[in-house]
């Protein structure tokens, strides 16, 4: 029994000694790589990408919380940086074409306000989960061009602002920003965000109604390492 005992243990080792050479152990990482490597983790990577998506857009107005508006539904359309920081935090920084408004009706008619920004949120973003990710941060927003449109039966009236500053309008504000993405893939973000004006859009305090934008956003981000 005893030498049944030793043959079959020789017959294993022998076996296990020709199964490694026949197919040698995979090459070794060092532990934090082979981590990285197991996960498909590409947290540490900078990205550049493009993004875009719908706005839909209303004001809040600070001196009346009984005024009434509608939605007016714009774009946006730009490029992103994420740095990252320390897992889980990461940078986030954007440069948008940003398209904002509303509409009102009156006792005069219906009206629209269509205006276009640079906006520029810097943003902490912090990942939940794999693949799940929140942002907070601030947002500064450059007025480029406002168009207010009157409408009265079948008459309609344009108005380009030019001279913002003479009628009214600040050049700049300052706002805040909130939001999720859900990675898709590693290349494609699906974003929802809220971003709010902390400033006025008035810097004398003579232009009616004084107001600060607020946009619901909903759009894709391209992500390239």
């Amino acid at each position: 029994m005893k030498k049944l005992t030793f043959l079959a243990i020789a017959l294993l080792v022998a076996g296990s000694v020709s199964a490694q050479r026949r197919y040698p152990s995979p090459r070794r990482y060092p532990a934090a790589n082979q981590n990285r490597v197991q996960r498909g983790d590409d947290f540490y990577k900078v990205k550049f990408g493009i993004v875009g998506g719908v706005n839909i857009s209303n004001l809040v107005n600070v001196n009346n919380s009984n005024y009434n508006t509608d939605t007016k539904v714009g774009m946006n359309i730009g490029g992103s940086l994420d740095i990252p920081i320390v897992k889980p935090l990461a940078f986030e920084g954007e440069v948008l074409f940003s398209q904002k408004g509303y509409t009102a009706k009156t006792i005069d008619g219906d009206f629209a306000q269509r205006s276009n920004f640079i906006d520029v949120p810097l943003l902490a973003k912090l990942q939940l989960a794999p693949g799940f990710n929140f942002v907070v941060g601030p947002q500064i927003s450059f007025l480029t061009s406002t168009t207010n449109t009157y409408r009265s039966g079948f008459v309609t009236t344009k108005e380009e602002v030019y001279n913002r500053d003479a009628d009214g309008y600040n050049k700049s504000v300052l706002g805040g920003v909130i939001g999720l993405g859900i990675d898709l893939n590693p290349n494609v973000e699906l974003r929802g965000r809220y971003t709010l004006d902390l400033q006025n859009n008035d810097n004398n305090g003579t232009y009616a109604p004084q107001y600060r934008n607020q946009v619901w956003q909903i759009g894709l981000g391209f992500k390239f390492f």
